[in-house]
């Protein structure tokens, strides 16, 4: 095993008590780390098996330089996936349910990713716009009439929900309840969420129930294909075999939650930029839906809704002059990579002009770059400019965040509409 410095002398973000304090905080450990320890050996993370000593896998080396974050991510070869790609260990029944084509490899990874990704061509994205107008269109006249609300429920959760659960074939009737579901796979850690329960039995129940959910229907979808992704991936072949169900079911846990909570957070921290720095929703009101496009990768930028994913080396290698093992873990800090000043003119200043902004809010590219990025642009870029087209002055009130170390959410935040 590897060695380096006591990981506490900067930051100790294995624990769980880190990524429970405020952003500004986080960034300033971030900062330091970037600038004295950008390749740290970090304990092994507290986690959902933090009890069970047998099948935890150690510590792990930190990335928090955007130039080694997007290297990583761009050498598969010596950098995989199939070993793991979350943060912490969790049970491996757990991470066959959940993960899908992320913990996969090429050739696997790239015959799997091949016929997903036609659901998130261009053309798709283009044919599904007209629906994601409307649908944000209906959300903003749906506003409560309210003086005061929160505007996670009546905004920024509601048209990822529309969209992705509509892409899937899920009915009316079953979307709330899912969504509840995919919410407390990255929510283990969030008291909220746990209720006093154990996190293993909140994710267990939460794939169950989303398992179970896939599994109705694919059967559906088996006897009566309809037009929609999820008929696409039952009736699909791989080199001339089809997708089992559990695969299906996996890839159907990924999507619920990635297509709905990485633009639903990216909402509400951009809604929240934007109040905290009146200059900038100025400046963006001169021109908004000219301006929104460049705006909506500096909400993405912004926000980091995916926090970290890691990989694993396969040979023994190094990282910026760091020595690293074979089969040692390596984690990727996307939050930090999107702060750094060798990558960013002023990577602290939010600017809804800021242009070139190459970063790392849909991974770090390479042959994991997020599927659905094109699809949740253009859900911001509708959503806001409904939003504020029709309501320039609507304020916020103080966020509440999710606490763990996967997903930087927002939980709920008071809504005024001015």
């Amino acid at each position: 095993m590897s060695t380096s410095t006591d990981p506490n002398a900067i930051a100790d973000i294995s624990a769980q008590a880190f990524w429970a304090r405020p952003r500004a905080e986080r960034e300033a450990a971030f900062a330091r780390l970037r600038d004295e320890e950008p390749v740290s050996w970090q304990r092994q993370p507290e986690g959902l098996l933090v009890e069970l000593d047998g099948d935890l896998t150690g510590g792990y080396w930190a990335l928090t330089r955007y130039d080694d974050i997007r290297a990583v991510s761009r050498n598969p070869r010596d950098f995989c996936s199939s070993k793991g790609v979350m943060f912490e260990d969790a049970p491996q029944e757990f991470l066959d349910m959940a993960i899908s084509i992320l913990a996969m490899d090429d050739p696997r990874h790239a015959a799997v990713r091949g016929l997903i990704s036609s659901a998130f061509t261009p053309k798709q994205v283009r044919s599904l716009e007209d629906g994601v107008r409307r649908d944000a269109r209906q959300v903003v006249d749906e506003l409560p009439d309210a003086d005061s609300d929160d505007f996670v429920t009546h905004v920024a959760k509601r048209l990822p929900l529309m969209t992705i659960m509509r892409m899937l074939g899920v009915p009316e009737e079953d979307r709330e309840r899912l969504v509840h579901y995919s919410d407390a796979m990255v929510s283990w850690s969030d008291p909220e969420y746990l209720q006093g329960r154990d996190g293993l039995a909140v994710v267990g129940e939460a794939l169950w129930e989303l398992h179970q959910a896939c599994t109705a229907l694919a059967e559906q979808r088996r006897a009566h294909p309809t037009d929609d992704l999820l008929s696409a991936l039952v009736h699909a072949q791989i080199d001339g075999e089809t997708l089992n169900t559990p695969e299906i079911a996996a890839f159907f846990v990924l999507l619920s939650v990635a297509g709905n909570d990485t633009t639903r957070h990216t909402t509400s921290h951009a809604m929240v930029a934007l109040q905290e720095h009146p200059d900038q929703r100025a400046r963006l009101l001169e021109d908004l839906d000219g301006r929104l496009p460049v705006a909506v990768e500096e909400f993405v930028r912004w926000a980091t809704p995916v926090m970290t994913f890691r990989r694993t080396a396969t040979r023994d290698t190094e990282i910026a002059g760091r020595a690293v093992a074979a089969g040692e873990k390596v984690v990727l800090v996307y939050p930090s990579g999107n702060r750094d000043e060798t990558a960013f003119d002023a990577p602290d200043r939010f600017d809804v002009l800021r242009a070139p902004n190459r970063h790392l809010g849909f991974g770090g590219g390479g042959p994991h770059y997020c599927l659905g990025a094109p699809l949740a642009k253009v859900q911001l870029t509708a959503l806001f400019s409904e939003l504020l087209g029709r309501h320039p002055g609507i304020r916020v009130g103080a966020p509440r965040q999710v606490i763990g170390n996967f997903v930087d959410g927002i939980n709920h935040l008071p809504m005024e509409l001015g």
